[in-house]
């Protein structure tokens, strides 16, 4: 062999491992991303996360389909013994089980992995609650940006009307309104009345929300034929906002004897009795409960009296008006199931000086299910979350003292931040049936340029750069949280 054949073939090799260089990432491996491999996390952040971004029978049509058609070629499976489908389910359909996600370019989950097990330079997907800046949550970012990861967040996924087209909303408005009502029941038994409510259990102890729901039935055939005590009505619930949050805990509610007002006829429920007509009979109002939605606009007003309230007014310049909700809707409300988006540019909803207020002159409000769970937002006093464990504290206004009981004076809250993972079979059907059918976009994406409008606005980062649209975000950590608002 010539010299000048050696020198050329040794050439063509130095090509080739120069070009397999380029085509490595840091730790050795071939470039992952776009490569049509899914992984699915065993969720790690909570125990009592069951939820899966994708059932055994969304990963059999992706599978099934073939990479051509799906974008997706192989899916592996972290090993998990709580999640809602167990692990030969996902097998029998053709997905691998392995702890090892180093083949996946795309790896997806529900809550956020653990710090240490998220793989550099590949692509992620969950709910990272990352846009906003807030503390919290801001290492998960720094990791992903250092590790020169690809994210994207369910939450972000917006359809042309703004919508949201993954979200939990109507399962954690179901879940939470059960498992107030379960709360209620043992609040009211310390207060020394007996309720229906209290045979109620909480969600999780369902097999279904179908049973869920037919345990909430026979407690409202409980109230229609015998009624609640006297002392406790007209027992009001009041449900803030119309997302599906607010729809999902109305449903729960409408399968009891029921009957919606209008905010303005609040007081009307309070000029009669307490339930006992004047021959000692019960009136009808003992063998119901009673709803009232409510939206912006009971619970503000303008600070100028000869203009009325107007919604695109009060987004755009929220300081123009006054709270009101403290002085017309709470002193009638029984329940506050809160389900509305805040921003700290609002006012609050009820703050600590108005409860307290509220509490010295009797107000009938036994207690707060915060489903939207904004520690220190819309409702001040609600300033931590709970647990499916331990879903409830108890506010008393008057001490401003937070305890953990159901007993002694003040409000009941709870503030349960997974609360669709207590109905988790549903959820992650309704969910994948979603998902599904773009994940082969983001499996096969190798340039988020190419990505469909709707996934390239939920990329939070492409390769550890902020894309454009999240650029504030590092501005918003220099800058006083308390003013910090998303543009």
């Amino acid at each position: 062999m010539s010299y000048q054949m050696v020198v050329s073939m040794l050439n063509v090799l130095f090509l080739c491992r120069d070009y397999k260089l380029m085509n490595m990432n840091s730790s050795g491996d071939e470039e992952k991303l776009g490569n049509g491999v899914v992984g699915i996390l065993a969720e790690s952040v909570n125990k009592w996360e069951r939820r899966t971004p994708l059932t055994p029978s969304h990963c059999a049509r992706l599978l099934h389909g073939g990479k051509d058609r799906t974008g997706v070629s192989r899916i592996v499976v972290q090993p998990s013994g709580k999640r809602i489908h167990h692990d030969a389910l996902y097998e029998d359909v053709g997905c691998e089980i392995s702890d090892d996600l180093s083949d996946c370019g795309l790896i997806l989950g529900i809550k956020q992995p653990k710090l240490e097990m998220i793989l550099p330079e590949r692509a992620y997907a969950f709910f990272s609650h990352t846009h906003k800046a807030q503390e919290e949550n801001m290492p998960l970012l720094d990791k992903i940006l250092s590790e020169r990861v690809t994210l994207y967040d369910y939450e972000l996924i917006v359809g042309d009307h703004g919508r949201r087209l993954l979200a939990f909303g109507k399962y954690a408005g179901r879940a939470g309104l059960v498992d107030f009502l379960h709360g209620l029941g043992k609040r009211y038994l310390s207060l020394g009345y007996s309720t229906p409510f209290l045979s109620l259990g909480s969600s999780y102890m369902y097999s279904s929300l179908a049973a869920a729901k037919a345990a909430v039935i026979s407690i409202g055939e409980e109230i229609a034929s015998q009624g609640l005590p006297s002392g406790i009505c007209p027992l009001v619930f009041v449900f803030t906002g119309t997302g599906n949050v607010s729809l999902g805990a109305q449903e729960m509610f409408k399968l009891l004897p029921h009957t919606f007002v209008e905010p303005s006829q609040l007081p009307e429920l309070f000029l009669k009795d307490n339930g006992i007509s004047q021959n000692g009979k019960s009136t009808k109002r003992v063998h119901q409960v009673y709803g009232c939605i409510i939206t912006s606009q009971d619970m503000v007003e303008h600070q100028d009296p000869s203009k009325s309230f107007d919604k695109a007014d009060y987004y755009a310049h929220p300081e123009h008006y006054n709270p009101v909700f403290h002085e017309k809707i709470a002193p009638y409300t029984s329940v506050l199931v809160n389900c509305m988006y805040w921003e700290k540019k609002f006012p609050r909803l009820l703050s600590t000086k108005q409860i307290q207020d509220l509490s010295a002159k009797g107000c009938p409000l036994v207690g707060i299910c915060d489903i939207t769970c904004d520690i220190g937002g819309s409702i001040e006093f609600v300033n931590r979350a709970t647990s499916i464990d331990s879903p409830f504290f108890r506010f008393d206004p008057a001490k401003n003292s937070y305890c953990h009981d159901m007993d002694g004076d003040g409000v009941i809250c709870m503030a349960v931040d997974i609360l669709p993972t207590e109905f988790a079979k549903e959820a992650s059907q309704h969910f994948g049936d979603i998902l599904s059918e773009f994940v082969g976009s983001l499996a096969s994406m190798t340039e988020a340029a190419d990505l469909p409008g709707h996934l390239k606005r939920a990329c939070i980062s492409y390769k550890g750069e902020l894309t454009p649209l999240y650029e504030y975000i590092p501005r918003m950590r220099k800058s006083d949280p308390q003013y910090a608002l998303l543009p």
